[in-house]
């Protein structure tokens, strides 16, 4: 694979923890792709990164792959392209917790998911699959009324997992989510967290949003929106800002 196609290309990378559902989720976005001009190649494994020549005609890698790993070649492609101007965009586990054990991926991407605070440990029971889906709110900060991934979206609530993440001060917030301290819960204070954040890397934008566990999540109007202006906002060329 080599060159690119007149028109844009999107790598849509998608695998790892079956439990965010990649394929699914993924195609809830490719027609949207399709309808922006772009070529959609999907990947089930991080390989095509590897590809010098492939990855020179990417104009945006769209992640959705959780935990798994990464081949030093790999990484070395993806940051290679989206220092050269590829941008990446992703959701959830499939970008802010892919690859663990790679903290050269961490330091690409800014911030990572620690973990995401269920309800009282009391009322847990085994194989309770929605121990970690909490009410919160996404609060867009003043920033995002004039950004282009975030302009007019107001503050919006979600019940599902909200995102503890881990992140240096080299990204750009647009919207924050704040972890309450409850009784059962070690901490004695509120810890805000990014929930939207962009990261400039040589030539290239990436995007990263943490709400998206779940399909009808992805399908929240808000989440979806912002996806969708991620991608656009992310892929190669003049950003509109």
């Amino acid at each position: 694979m080599d060159g690119r196609e007149n028109g844009r290309r999107a790598l849509v990378v998608r695998g790892g923890w079956e439990g965010h559902v990649p394929v699914a989720a993924t195609d809830l976005f490719v027609p949207f792709l399709d309808k922006h001009g772009f070529e959609v190649v999907l990947a089930d494994s991080p390989a095509p990164y590897a590809d010098s020549a492939f990855m020179s005609g990417v104009d945006l890698v769209v992640q959705c792959y959780t935990m798994g790993t990464i081949e030093p070649a790999e990484l070395r492609g993806l940051e290679a392209a989206i220092r050269a101007g590829t941008g990446m965009a992703g959701w959830h586990g499939g970008i802010a917790d892919s690859f663990r054990a790679s903290s050269d991926y961490l330091h690409l991407i800014g911030g990572q998911f620690a973990c995401h605070p269920g309800k009282d440990p009391a009322e847990w029971y085994e194989g309770s699959p929605d121990h970690n889906f909490v009410p919160y709110t996404v609060n867009m900060l003043p920033a995002a009324a004039t950004h282009p991934i975030t302009a007019g979206i107001a503050d919006f609530d979600l019940v599902t997992e909200q995102y503890w993440v881990l992140t240096d001060d080299y990204i750009d917030v647009l919207a924050t989510t704040t972890q309450q301290v409850r009784p059962w819960d070690p901490w004695h204070r509120e810890v805000t967290s990014p929930a939207v954040w962009t990261r400039r890397w040589g030539d290239g934008r990436i995007f990263v949003t943490t709400p998206g566990h779940s399909l009808d999540v992805l399908r929240h109007d808000s989440v979806r929106t912002i996806i969708e202006r991620g991608m656009l906002w992310a892929c190669r060329g003049p950003a509109a800002e």
